[in-house]
């Protein structure tokens, strides 16, 4: 793994916390809110729009963390109420030289507000508090029950070796998975993968 991995260390549930944060902030004082009336489906179209949004948020004082998405956008007149972020959404977390700690990012992303479930779509990659790496396609976050998972083909880069797989399943801050169908094991310094399937979790 990069130094620059190994320097990315949050929380998955830090993260979106933070954004949570953000949302309340930037409805109350955004001046490039707009509402949009006159439309006969209310439903169909975003109560609020907001561009351009980059965002420091401080913490006991000092500067923790910056947060860019290019549009956000809330539906809160849907049968089933989301925020919608089409184009990106990046987090970074600084540490008290303001160095970058850690970052996640996806290219799309929802969140349904009455469910409490987050939806990352497309090239999302995060990483834990032992900067273990994870990319896949598709990832949600149900905060009623604590619990991270997906369906989808997921990457994880560990300190030696690289696993991939079908289908994941994890805890809110990614310190207790498995993946259920594992499809390769790939030491780091070796071309030639295991091909030994099985279930990883990760020790505390």
């Amino acid at each position: 793994m990069s130094d620059n991995h190994s320097n990315n260390r949050l929380g998955f549930a830090g993260v979106i916390g933070i954004l949570a944060l953000l949302m309340i902030s930037v409805a109350c004082s955004s001046d490039k809110s707009k509402f949009l009336p006159g439309f006969s489906d209310r439903a169909a179209v975003p109560g609020m729009y907001t561009d351009s949004v980059t965002t420091l948020i401080s913490d006991s004082g000092r500067i923790r963390y910056r947060v860019i998405a290019e549009i956000w956008e809330v539906y809160d007149k849907a049968k089933d109420p989301y925020w919608y972020f089409p184009k990106k959404v990046y987090f970074e977390r600084f540490n008290d030289s303001l160095k970058t700690e850690s970052m996640v990012q996806s290219d799309t992303a929802r969140y349904y507000s009455d469910r409490k479930v987050w939806e990352l779509i497309k090239n999302v990659s995060l990483i834990n508090l032992k900067g273990e790496s994870f990319k896949t396609s598709l990832l949600y976050w149900d905060q009623r029950q604590q619990r991270i998972y997906s369906d989808s083909f997921i990457q994880i880069e560990q300190k030696n070796q690289i696993i991939t797989g079908y289908g994941f399943e994890s805890n809110e801050t990614l310190t207790q998975y498995k993946i259920f169908k594992v499809d390769g094991i790939f030491p780091i310094d070796s071309a030639e993968p295991d091909s030994m399937g099985m279930d990883t979790k990760a020790s505390k």
